[in-house]
């Protein structure tokens, strides 16, 4: 107690202890750089209502109002009042070239081309059903079988291209001249029980080797070989009942396409090919041939029976399987013009 004789009070002392402050966070800029932005796109925006033609305003309202494939390909008749704004730049709304004006189509055009392609579907898989039922037919055949490997089937863009080839010891024709073998006939016609079931046309071409034949290019050469022998694959088609119709184009190709290029002699390089055309393929030949001031594919079949003078042929640039279109016509048989001959053809 104090002199008083009061009680003491006691002394407090309080000592604060400074710690670290907790770091500021920096969400404030990011909020405040959108603020930012916003106002500048606004102040922009109204500058360029400011600068802008009501022609202009309207025309860029149009844009953006437009379907998306107008948006993004333009419409002529839309973008003939959209002109540059003041200030210079690139125009982003006109493309460098111009496109090509294409009127809009009707629901029943829509219509006839979704139709269209469910068709060329449907007969894309036929053809590719064929492919399978002639493999079938061959595996099913015991003497067909044995000759399989002299069999190609191969679906193309323009179809199913069957080439039958050539072998050293089993040639399909006799040598130096369209006589048919009978192992080429029945591989023929075994195959032409299947053709007979499907409604597409088909075109046939013979190759032969680069062996030198005949009397040169001047005389009965491999392209009159390679003719007459895709003739006499189309008259054992027929005989085994595919009817004349159907043939629409037979030409000979002579060396010009060898299966092998790189053994240009080999036998394997005189085959006979059958392309099976799908309806848009025999569509874009009949509008090749025509556009070529030739006649239509219906007149240039070969004829049944030989003809007494050969007609020239024209070597394609192109074989079937890539969808090239030949303007060569059907060559009738000549056997009264070939000379002996040599061995191995």
């Amino acid at each position: 107690m104090s002199a008083t004789g009061k009680p003491l009070q006691p002394i407090i002392i309080k000592r604060i202890k400074k710690a670290g402050h907790a770091a500021h966070g920096g969400a404030w800029k990011i909020a405040y750089a959108d603020f930012v932005t916003a106002m500048m796109a606004l102040f922009l925006l109204l500058w360029l209502l400011g600068a802008s033609t009501e022609d202009q305003r309207r025309g860029i309202a149009d844009y953006f109002n437009a379907p998306v494939m107008v948006a993004l390909f333009g419409e002529p008749g839309a973008r003939a009042t959209i002109t540059p704004l003041p200030g210079g730049g690139m125009d982003l709304l006109r493309p460098d070239t111009p496109l090509e004006t294409r009127p809009e189509q009707t629901q029943e055009q829509r219509n006839d081309w979704a139709l269209r392609q469910a068709l060329m579907q449907y007969d894309r898989q036929r053809v590719e059903d064929l492919r399978l039922k002639i493999e079938q037919a061959i595996q099913a055949n015991p003497q067909l079988a044995e000759m399989s490997h002299q069999i190609r089937l191969e679906m193309v863009q323009d179809g199913l291209y069957i080439q039958i080839v050539d072998e050293q010891d089993r040639p399909m024709f006799a040598t130096g001249s369209p006589l048919v073998q009978p192992h080429l006939r029945a591989i023929v016609r075994e195959i032409a029980v299947s053709l007979a079931e499907v409604p597409n046309r088909m075109s046939l071409s013979g190759h032969t080797d680069a062996t030198p034949f005949g009397r040169g290019a001047l005389g009965y050469s491999n392209w009159e070989l390679s003719a007459d022998r895709a003739n006499a694959a189309r008259r054992e088609l027929m005989a085994a009942g595919i009817p004349e119709q159907k043939i629409a184009r037979v030409v000979g190709m002579g060396p010009s396409q060898p299966l092998l290029p790189e053994a240009p002699f080999d036998p394997r390089n005189r085959r006979i090919s059958i392309l099976v055309l799908t309806q848009d393929a025999e569509e874009r030949m009949t509008r090749s041939i025509a556009g070529a001031g030739v006649s239509p594919l219906s007149s240039v079949a070969a004829p049944a029976a030989p003809a007494p003078t050969p007609a020239a042929t024209q070597p394609p640039t192109s074989p079937p399987p890539q969808g090239a279109t030949l303007g060569s016509v059907a060559l009738p048989p000549l056997p009264s013009l070939a000379p002996p001959a040599p061995a191995g053809r």
